[in-house]
């Protein structure tokens, strides 16, 4: 199965927003759709770890502010990359709050949807979220910022967090180097270790101690050799 096929499916970029009480908060979301349009119903998909998730099941309510292209790519990592519970996301923003309360991006935004929440569906690690519409504008005229744009122009990653993420083995897993003794022949493998020689699973030739020797004949570490 080539997975490959799902980047042609037509995805957006867009900030998703809502809030709990006084507090505020926003996410990156590329999945967010119209699902009917009398009464116009639209919908997004949140992970369930994220703050906004949170702030969505609490007020009941969330606005989607649709992306510009030549959005900036630190403005997109803030909003995609970085944990509202740990930074104010919305500081030095440029944003107002919507009929819902929920706060609309008006920075590098080219329209908003805004809805109240009638249903929502559970998705193994996300929510389908359900909302109706209850506010929608345009907040500037300019090319709305694409998935495929965002990847392949402006050389964009996907957050574990998002629906969209797919684990490229080739990338997630690090390589690291295999050595061999020269005396005895061992072979040092950093995905093994040497939990004999106190030397943990994971960690790499160059990251052992000094002092640290072949487990099979004691040669020192200087008499290997990188595969």
């Amino acid at each position: 199965m080539d997975t490959k096929a799902l980047h042609a499916l037509s995805y957006g970029l867009y900030i998703v927003s809502s809030f709990k009480g006084d507090k505020i908060n926003g996410q990156i979301i590329n999945t967010a759709t119209q699902i009917c349009a009398e009464p116009t119903v639209i919908g997004v998909i949140v992970n369930r770890n994220n703050l906004t998730h949170e702030y969505i099941t609490s007020s009941q309510a969330f606005a989607v502010s649709i992306l510009a292209q030549e959005t900036p790519l630190k403005f997109i990592g803030t909003f995609g990359f970085k944990s509202g519970r740990e930074i104010d996301k919305f500081a030095g923003v440029n944003y107002r709050r919507g009929v819902t309360q929920s706060p609309i991006v008006l920075d590098n935004t080219v329209a908003f949807l805004e809805a109240k929440v009638i249903s929502h569906l559970d998705v193994h690690t996300h929510t389908i979220f359900v909302g109706l519409l209850t506010d929608a504008g345009i907040i500037k005229e300019a090319e709305p910022l694409t998935y495929a744009y965002y990847q392949q122009v402006k050389r964009g990653t996907t957050p574990k967090s998002a629906s969209s993420y797919i684990a490229d083995n080739k990338e997630e897993k690090i390589k690291m180097d295999k050595y061999q003794c020269s005396v005895c022949g061992y072979i040092y493998d950093p995905e093994k270790g040497d939990p004999d020689g106190g030397i943990k699973p994971g960690t790499k030739f160059e990251d052992i101690p000094a002092d640290w020797t072949c487990p099979v004949c004691g040669a020192s570490k200087d008499q290997f050799n990188k595969l």
